[in-house]
């Protein structure tokens, strides 16, 4: 699977960011790389391909739940903040 994410460390900014995106039609890759904490900003967010047991459980079970293009509704909690992850792959 493939994936992007924006991650910070509030929920209410993971939140905002969310329905910026859902409602505004804002760019994932353009807010990841203004927004996000992870080093991966610098490629919008890319995390590139990746498979089962690479990523954190809590990650992985939110990619696993999207459809290619789907953004998830909810920020998704795990020991490094809050992520909103795009499924692109």
């Amino acid at each position: 699977m493939r994936a992007s994410h924006i991650l910070v460390e509030k929920h209410s900014q993971a939140v905002e960011l969310i329905r910026r995106i859902t409602e505004e039609g804002e760019d994932f890759a353009r807010l990841a790389r203004e927004y996000s904490s992870c080093p991966s900003k610098k490629k919008g967010g890319d995390l590139g391909w990746f498979t089962r047991g690479q990523m954190v459980p809590e990650f992985e079970r939110a990619v696993l739940a999207l459809e290619v293009g789907q953004v998830t509704r909810d920020p998704v909690k795990t020991q490094f903040g809050y992520h909103i992850i795009k499924r692109t792959g």
